[in-house]
């Protein structure tokens, strides 16, 4: 296959953004950086959109339907654990996702596509900012991403350790979970801790709450729906004898199915108040609604397939995986327009490279190749199917 790709220069590009990470919203350098990729490669570009993305533009020679590919480019809060050439030079923030690899393998589809603009119609590169958890897409969305451009189809990917390097997996339908945030405060008088029975005790009745929310996956919801609701903070207290007025749970809840997130919201409440009545504690529940599930459609899921089979073969897609708990604001593209979101498989999980969001993972630089060549493929067969 003749290759228009400069994979020294694209890896050079990934190490250095994995070296100068930012977070959510505050990608100044990283936008620079692709913005000046893409100007020099001839590549229309707009910057600021939703904040911080960069859009470049990429007509083709002929007019045509319009085709959006997207890369995300935030970082994480995470110190970077082990001393790589390339680890990140900024304290306590890192590229623990990949996003550095994706960024990279979106500018390797670009080239492919400059390289060779024989296609009808237009590609649109869409660099959306903070992707972990701050939702940089809904804001690109209310910049007007897709009306300004004229986006009708709109294409991802992302890196999964535990796959085998340069291996595609794609579903049709929900392949990512909704992912929302709990909150849940209890309140009582508190007092001395040798004297319990004259207070509310916001720790037993929190204890009790954690162990019943667990309740409800393993006994209220269709056990064929995948779903976790995850309490991860627990604060309350001071000293060791006083019987503290408050305590504080946060956790996270994620589902496949969007009639199960309902249920789970409504379960969440129920049992809270419950706890809280049988504990003679006061309960304040907040249940915020963050991203989507990720539903691809089909007919994009199925070309996904037979595009990555194209370039690793048959035998390293899966055209129908399974669904996993992770979630991605990439949901709110597919809400709008139709499109797919697509695994490619960034190696074994190892001491060397942990899985995403550890602090020993790093983006396997093999497979920013065969992301670009999808990529570019994707894009090129959806305008074709939608002329």
């Amino acid at each position: 296959m003749n290759s228009a790709l400069d994979l020294d220069g694209l890896r050079a590009l990934r190490r250095d953004l994995h070296a100068h990470p930012e977070l959510a919203f505050a990608e100044h350098r990283t936008a620079g950086v692709i913005a000046d990729r893409l100007r020099g490669l001839g590549i229309e570009v707009t910057t600021g959109i939703g904040g911080t993305g960069v859009v470049g533009v990429i007509t083709g020679s002929a007019p045509g339907p319009v085709v959006g590919l997207r890369a995300d480019m935030d970082a994480l809060p995470i110190t970077e654990e082990l001393p790589r050439p390339h680890a990140s030079q900024t304290e306590g923030v890192m590229h623990a996702c990949g996003h550095d690899g994706h960024c990279a393998m979106l500018l390797g589809a670009a080239e492919l596509l400059v390289g060779k603009p024989d296609f009808a119609g237009t590609v649109v590169l869409v660099f959306q900012p903070a992707e972990e958890g701050a939702a940089g897409a809904p804001a690109m969305i209310a910049d007007g991403v897709l009306e300004k451009f004229g986006i009708q189809e709109i294409y991802g990917i992302h890196n999964i350790p535990g796959i085998p390097a340069g291996d595609f997996a794609v579903r049709p339908g929900t392949q990512l979970a909704s992912f929302d945030d709990l909150d849940i405060v209890l309140s009582a008088a508190g007092g001395h801790a040798m004297a319990p029975h004259l207070t509310g005790d916001v720790i037993v009745a929190g204890a009790a709450l954690v162990t019943a929310l667990q309740t409800i996956v393993s006994r209220r919801l269709d056990p064929a729906v995948l779903a976790v609701v995850s309490i991860t903070q627990f604060t309350a207290g001071s000293t060791n004898n006083v019987i503290s007025p408050t305590a504080r749970l946060r956790g996270t809840a994620r589902c496949l199915d969007a009639d199960a997130r309902d249920q789970i919201e409504r379960l969440v409440g129920e049992i809270a108040a419950s706890i809280a009545t049988v504990h003679g504690v006061h309960v304040d529940v907040t249940y915020e609604r963050r991203y989507p599930c990720t539903v691809n459609e089909p007919a994009a899921a199925a070309r996904a397939a037979r595009v990555a089979a194209t370039v690793v073969g048959d035998d390293r897609v899966d055209p129908n995986c399974a669904g996993i708990l992770a979630a991605e604001d990439f949901a709110f593209f597919l809400q709008q327009i139709p499109g797919a979101y697509a695994f490619i498989g960034n190696g074994p999980i190892t001491a060397e490279s942990g899985a995403v969001h550890n602090p020993a993972y790093d983006f396997n630089d093999d497979i920013i190749e065969p992301g670009a060549r999808f990529l570019a493929s994707i894009a090129r067969q959806a305008l074709t199917d939608l002329s």
